[in-house]
């Protein structure tokens, strides 16, 4: 791919705005394995190789199990790897990410309110929202996987 513009590099405000986003995330409630999941799953919608290998290592630093992460885009057909909160974070990932679909839908809300409180489903929805900023920052300037 050709190499493009470094936006941390040409515009660090942009960036250091984007950081704040994290911090806020860093400090969130909501566990950093859904936290994970959240990255992984809107990353491979977003096709962006750059975060799902940054997120997928992170993942197994965190002690995520290898098998889960290779079943993170089938989560319906493996469901019994996943607990029914990591299932309905990833079903609030993909509405919200594929937002030009439905949106985040009444059914995933009603679940989500009743297994996470008020401030743990903004917490979601700023990381969910966050990441698919990541993504198109990456993707849009060919961001490369690191060895």
């Amino acid at each position: 791919m050709e190499k493009r513009i470094n936006i941390n590099s040409t515009e660090p405000q942009a960036y250091k705005a984007m950081f704040a986003l994290e911090g806020y995330l860093a400090k969130a409630e909501i566990s950093k394995t859904l936290k994970e999941l959240i990255k992984i799953r809107a990353s491979q919608i977003n096709n962006c190789a750059y975060c799902i290998d940054m997120h997928t290592k992170d993942a197994l630093k965190n002690g995520d199990t290898s098998q889960r992460l290779f079943l993170v885009s089938a989560w319906r057909e493996a469901a019994k790897f996943f607990t029914e909160e990591e299932q309905t974070v990833l079903k609030m990932t993909e509405e919200i990410t594929l937002i030009h679909q439905n949106g985040l839908s009444e059914e995933t809300y009603r679940k989500a309110s009743g297994i996470f409180s008020e401030n743990q489903i903004a917490q979601i929805i700023m990381a969910i929202v966050t990441i698919n900023a990541w993504n198109r920052i990456a993707v849009s300037t060919h961001l490369e996987i690191e060895d």
